[in-house]
C-alpha cells in the first residue's frame, strides 16, 4: 500500500492532565485504522502507559521510534519528546502539563513542516498554562499560521456535509466588530473557496454568510456592519465564487438553511460553534484551513473534570483521523487531477455515463 493510502499522521498529545492521551488510546485500540493510516504519537511511553491503566481491557500496543526513517507501518509508534520523569496529575491545570503540551506539538509540527509526517491531529491543550514567551498565541490556530508563515488561514469546523467557518475566533466579544472588515470576509471567504475545492472536492461550492447583528441588521435598524462591510464583501465575492447572505444567524439554522449550503462563515466564535457543536451530535471536527499541510483536531476541550476516569468520549477524536486521511486524499487527487486535466474529464464522463444508465432503468 502507497504511502497516499496510508499516510503518516503525527498525533500530538495535548495537556497530559486532561483527556487527550486517553482518546488517543481509545481511537487506536482499534487495529482496523491502521490499515488507513500510521499513526506517530510525540510524547512518551511514560505518559501513555500512565493512562493505559486506567483504560482497562483495551488491547494497545505500540512501538517506540526516534528515527522517521524507522517507523513500523501497520502498528502504533510512539517518538519519544522526552525521558524525563514528569508529574501527571489527571484533572489538574499544571504549568508542566502546559510546558509539555507545547513540546508535543513544537516537535509534531516541525516534523510536519519537514514532511516527516503527512498530516497533524492536534489533542487539547488549555490556553491559559501554554502561554510563554516562546509560546505567546491563543491556540493551536495562531500558531500554526505563524509556523508555515501562512497570510491567513481559516478555523473551519466540519462535520460530514455541514462545515462552519469564522472569520473571527478567540476574541472577546466587546472587539468582535471591529475585526469585521470587508478584508477579512473577503479573505476567509477565498480561503473557504480553495478549500472546499481542494480538500473537499467540491467543484463549484455554495457559500452562505451570516450577518453580525440580530436579523442580519435589519437594513441597518441594527448596526450598519451587515449593511457598510458584509454586503459590499459578498457583493466582491461574487465574482469569484458562489455566495450569498448576509442571513440572519437564529433562522439560518433553526430552518436548517445549512443544508442547502457546502459551507457557512460565520462572523464570531459562538455565533458558529453553538449551532455547529449542537447539530453535530459530537463528531465534529477543527480544521485549520489554507495551510500547506492538513491539521485537524477533536472540537471540544482537555475536559479536566472528567480526565483519568476512562469516561472521554473519542468520537470526535475519530472523526479527526478519518478528515484528516480524507483531506490528504483530496488533496493528492486535485493536484493529479490539475496536472492531468484529460483524468478529471473522463471521471465526469463516467459519472455523466453511469448517472444516464440509472434513469434508463
Amino acid at each position: 500500500m502507497s504511502q497516499l493510502q496510508r499516510p503518516v499522521i503525527g498525533i500530538s498529545t495535548g495537556d497530559m492532565n486532561g483527556i487527550g492521551t486517553e482518546l488517543i488510546i481509545k481511537t487506536f485500540s482499534d487495529p482496523r485504522l491502521l490499515d488507513l493510516c500510521t499513526p506517530l504519537i510525540f510524547g512518551s511511553n511514560k505518559l501513555i502507559n500512565f493512562y493505559r491503566k486506567s483504560i482497562p481491557d483495551i488491547n494497545f500496543n505500540y512501538q517506540n521510534t526516534k528515527d522517521f526513517s524507522r517507523i513500523a507501518h501497520k502498528q502504533v509508534n510512539i517518538y519519544n519528546c522526552w525521558e524525563e520523569e514528569i508529574a501527571i496529575v489527571p484533572g489538574t491545570l499544571t504549568d508542566v502539563g502546559g510546558s509539555y503540551a507545547i513540546k508535543s506539538l513544537t516537535m509534531a509540527v516541525e516534523a510536519l513542516r519537514d514532511k516527516k509526517i503527512q498530516g497533524l491531529v492536534t489533542a487539547p491543550i488549555h490556553k491559559k498554562n501554554t502561554q510563554s514567551a516562546n509560546f505567546n498565541f491563543t491556540g493551536h490556530t495562531p500558531y500554526l499560521k505563524h509556523m508555515f508563515n501562512a497570510s491567513d488561514v481559516l478555523m473551519l469546523m466540519v462535520s460530514d456535509n455541514f462545515r462552519v467557518g469564522l472569520v473571527t475566533e478567540h476574541v472577546p466579544v466587546k472587539e468582535i466588530a471591529r475585526f469585521i472588515t470587508r478584508e477579512a470576509i473577503i479573505s476567509k471567504l477565498n480561503i473557504l473557496r480553495d478549500s472546499l475545492i481542494k480538500d473537499f472536492g467540491i467543484d463549484k461550492p455554495k457559500i452562505a454568510v451570516l450577518g453580525l447583528n440580530p436579523h442580519a441588521g435589519d437594513e441597518g435598524l441594527i448596526g450598519k456592519e451587515d449593511e457598510e462591510i458584509i454586503k459590499p464583501a459578498i457583493k466582491d465575492a461574487k465574482h469569484n465564487m458562489l455566495v450569498f447572505g448576509p442571513y440572519s444567524a437564529d433562522a439560518f439554522f433553526a430552518r436548517g438553511y445549512h443544508s442547502r449550503f457546502d459551507a457557512v462563515l460565520a462572523m464570531y466564535h459562538d455565533q458558529g460553534l453553538i449551532p455547529f457543536k449542537s447539530l453535530s451530535s459530537g463528531e465534529g471536527v477543527n480544521y485549520t484551513a489554507g495551510l500547506p499541510m492538513v491539521r485537524t483536531s477533536p472540537d471540544h476541550g482537555t475536559a479536566f473534570d472528567i480526565a483519568g476516569k476512562n469516561k472521554a468520549d473519542s468520537a470526535s477524536f475519530l472523526a479527526s483521523i478519518y478528515t484528516c486521511i480524507d483531506i490528504i486524499r483530496n488533496r493528492q487527487e486535485f493536484e493529479d487531477n490539475r496536472k492531468n486535466p484529460m483524468r478529471k474529464m473522463g471521471s465526469v464522463v463516467l459519472a455523466n455515463a453511469v448517472d444516464e444508465k440509472i434513469e434508463e432503468n
